[in-house]
């Protein structure tokens, strides 16, 4: 449903990409958020600049829509270096990256969005070019193959993941700094809906842009795509000014609640309540309950759901909170589980 992919942080469309080019911040000073991480990469990059050395490798990774790619951008600007965006899933074969090391120059940047699903014979490739700035490369096949290795320019990869256990150990070893983006607080994302109105010329006042914060999930992603469907509903309904009055019926058209749950939320949580008594309950079974494929449920319903504390995992499964059942207007109940204990479900 195109109402429930507003608050999945999942890929961005065309008009969105365009959209978050605009939005995105070119320096430290105007990214918001993710404090401690910006304080260690400015030290990095100017250290770096100082010994006149590309910045080492970064790996970036947390769910999706906290800002690995507009981070990536941001650390470029402030090396002043070019930085080449592709992804693990382009990356098909080990030529194609030869292709792209090869073509880059002394300081540039090689951002890899999805860094986890490059194919391991290209990962063997990077091996060596991220420790060594060396390309090694077989030439002709069977008897009469020979190994050929080529010098690389001193680069700087930046990888950016959602899965970071899935990325393989000798790879993520290579790389200098690692860390975790995580989510926002409202007040930051009410921060974030002010500028990117700004930037769009679309009037707020403070109280809508507390509103859409509290419902973006904590992730400027979001933020921006509630944003923009506020817009809609306040040209056709209004005056084009959006207030917490006209932003609160904008958000119940849309099915977003005060939690920013959406109707795929709803229904996870729902379905772990009603069929199974608030759990535990399997992934598996979960998906097949709610027609949603597991790596959704795991990607971009889960994180958000455990961050607000409205599910738990358990080595037996999911299982909902009090929390979940107030929200939902669900009674709880006590149930005895395997281990003669009383739980709340």
């Amino acid at each position: 449903m195109a109402i429930e992919r507003i608050t999945q942080p999942n890929e961005p469309d065309e008009e969105e990409i365009e959209l978050e080019v605009t939005l995105r911040p070119q320096d430290f000073k105007n990214y918001i958020g993710q404090k401690r991480i910006k304080q260690n990469l400015q030290l990095a990059i100017d250290a770096a600049k100082k010994r006149g050395e590309p910045v080492d490798h970064v790996l970036l990774y947390g769910p999706p829509g906290l800002g690995k790619t507009t981070l990536a951008s941001v650390i470029a600007h402030e090396m002043g270096a070019q930085i080449r965006i592709t992804s693990g899933p382009a990356i098909e074969r080990a030529g194609d990256l030869a292709s792209l090391l090869t073509n880059l120059q002394d300081g540039d940047i090689l951002f890899i969005d999805e860094i986890h699903r490059l194919h391991r014979s290209v990962e063997e490739v990077l091996y060596s070019a991220m420790e060594d700035f060396k390309l090694d490369i077989m030439l002709g096949k069977g008897p009469s193959a020979k190994s050929l290795r080529l010098d690389l320019p001193k680069f700087t990869i930046i990888g950016a993941t959602t899965r970071t256990g899935s990325l393989a150990a000798p790879l993520r070893d290579r790389f200098g700094m690692i860390h975790r983006l995580e989510f926002y607080t409202p007040e930051e994302i009410a921060i974030i809906i002010k500028r990117s109105a700004n930037i769009l010329g679309i009037k707020i006042d403070d109280a809508a842009a507390r509103e859409l914060a509290q419902r973006a999930r904590l992730t400027p992603r979001i933020a921006n795509r509630l944003l923009k469907r506020v817009r809609d509903y306040a040209d056709v309904n209004g005056d084009g000014f959006i207030d917490r009055s006209l932003s609160h019926k904008a958000l119940e058209l849309l099915e977003i609640d005060e939690l920013g749950l959406d109707p795929s939320d709803r229904r996870l949580l729902t379905a772990i309540i009603d069929d199974y008594k608030g759990g535990p309950v399997g992934l598996d079974t979960l998906a097949a309950l709610t027609s949603e494929e597991r790596t959704t449920i795991e990607d971009f319903n889960e994180p958000y759901l455990l961050r607000i504390g409205l599910i738990e995992r358990t080595p037996r499964g999911r299982k909902t909170t009090s929390k979940a059942h107030g929200h939902l207007g669900k009674q709880a109940s006590l149930k005895k589980d395997t281990d003669d204990q009383q739980t709340l479900v």
